[in-house]
């Protein structure tokens, strides 16, 4: 994939499709350790031994539509082709949580692009779901949570609403502006 925000929305399409309640994503990139490191982990069904031991694999999947699935073979391809690593740990009924690192400064690390842009989508688009964003940038930390967001609103006000939509995608670009998107 061209960016990396696109595999983030087709990890975490994953962990919906998985009936996922809760889904954290994190961005951290260090200049010192020259990493830029994704995290994703949900609370979804999780996966069994063996499919957790086959699902690299880009013919493994668990959809009916397709027999492919290319969504982590490619993330797990693309990091390690920057000298970076991938690790996915995964628990039947209790969830999957997926790791990329890649080098920062490899020539075939490709952009972060849009990830405020992505997580606002995926937000708004699944507004029943809660959601925890975090993008760190050597040590400067800044988090969106969905849960305290409908805490403040209550549950009379859904998270798609367009006023609420706004402040997310606003809030989003505070903590990643545009600017580290070609990063």
């Amino acid at each position: 994939m061209k960016e990396i925000s696109l595999h983030i929305m087709d990890i975490v399409q994953n962990s919906i499709s998985a009936d996922a309640t809760c889904i954290a994503v994190s961005l951290e990139i260090s200049k010192e350790q020259d990493l830029l490191t994704l995290h994703i982990c949900d609370n979804g069904r999780g996966m069994d031994e063996q499919m957790l031991a086959n699902v690299t694999s880009p013919f493994v999947t668990t959809r009916t539509t397709r027999k492919v699935g290319l969504g982590i073979s490619l993330l797990s391809a693309g990091a390690m082709a920057t000298g970076g690593d991938f690790a996915i740990n995964s628990k039947l009924g209790e969830g999957t949580t997926v790791k990329a690192a890649y080098v920062l400064d490899h020539i075939d690390r490709p952009p972060i692009g849009d990830f405020a842009g992505t997580m606002h989508t995926l937000i708004v688009c699944n507004p029943n779901i809660d959601f925890v964003v975090r993008f760190v940038h050597d040590g400067e930390d800044g988090q969106l949570d969905t849960k305290e967001i409908r805490a403040v609103l209550g549950d009379e006000v859904p998270l798609d609403s367009p006023d609420v939509s706004l402040w997310i995608a606003d809030n989003l670009k505070e903590i990643f502006p545009p600017e580290f998107a070609e990063i």
